[in-house]
């Protein structure tokens, strides 16, 4: 496991309904990140299921799976799964106090996920694309904006400058602090992975997606810059830190919810 291989502690601080059907969370290299270091938390259960269940695919693989199929024109990809991405919790409030949309969000997503995929009964294309879907929507759920307060698509009617270009608070989170450090999914979870201690491992380990998304929506709070800023340098600086914690946490919690759901007892 990584966290033999290095000692360095983790130097790391610690979305709205009508979220728009081209607004991803993490990216491809931050899924990726994710499913990679969640691979190395895995119980011997949970990997045997998951190979079973996907071969030789692996988790960073099926980490982007869901994004890449909502071009799709099938009726599942175009319809109740777009709101499986994220869930909306207004500023003040807990997950629980606001309904969540009638087709639900990523958290009643993740309880029939787990139905399927503890379902012996279950097809088998059924299972892979619950498992892929899981395994992407840990991942988002440690995007802060993917725990949106309803008021701006999480983050992306919040216009800023990205060193001078044009775009939106949640396209910042979603892809660019990750692709500033310019390193492969490979190196960003070696990097990430390497700094996870046992005990910091220990501590992560929860398979809870409301303690995820509390952490979310408190981060969420705080990263907000005044519209239009131009952000720049200063930005990645105050807040790599925070999208690094959130994606190596991300990894320990999808295995944390993987050796739970494929639990032998």
């Amino acid at each position: 496991m990584r966290h033999n291989r290095y000692s360095a502690l983790l130097a790391v601080s610690f979305i709205a309904f009508g979220l728009p059907t081209t607004a991803f969370a993490w990216g491809k290299t931050g899924h990726r990140v994710g499913g990679d270091i969640a691979q190395d938390y895995l119980n011997k259960d949970a990997k045997a299921a998951i190979t079973s269940i996907l071969g030789v695919e692996g988790l960073p693989e099926a980490s982007t799976y869901p994004d890449f199929m909502r071009s799709s024109p099938e009726d599942f990809w175009q319809g109740d799964s777009r709101t499986w991405h994220y869930v909306t919790i207004p500023k003040g409030e807990i997950y629980g106090d606001s309904p969540h949309p009638s087709t639900g969000d990523a958290i009643t997503a993740l309880a029939d996920f787990q139905d399927v995929l503890r379902d012996p009964k279950a097809d088998p294309e059924d299972k892979a694309r619950a498992l892929r879907f899981a395994v992407h929507t840990i991942g988002d759920l440690h995007q802060p904006l993917h725990a949106g307060d309803g008021t701006d698509r999480g983050g992306n009617d919040h216009k800023v400058m990205w060193f001078g270009d044009l775009t939106n608070l949640h396209s910042v989170w979603d892809t660019k602090i990750v692709d500033d450090s310019q390193l492969s999914y490979t190196e960003y979870a070696d990097r990430l992975g390497g700094r996870i201690t046992p005990e910091l491992a220990a501590e992560w380990n929860t398979a809870d997606p409301i303690v995820w998304v509390t952490e979310s929506t408190a981060l969420r709070d705080t990263i907000y810059p005044e519209e239009g800023d131009n952000l720049r340098w200063n930005y990645v600086f105050e807040r790599r830190a925070d999208m690094e914690l959130r994606l190596t946490q991300s990894g320990v919690r999808i295995a944390a919810w993987l050796n739970d759901t494929f639990d032998a007892k």
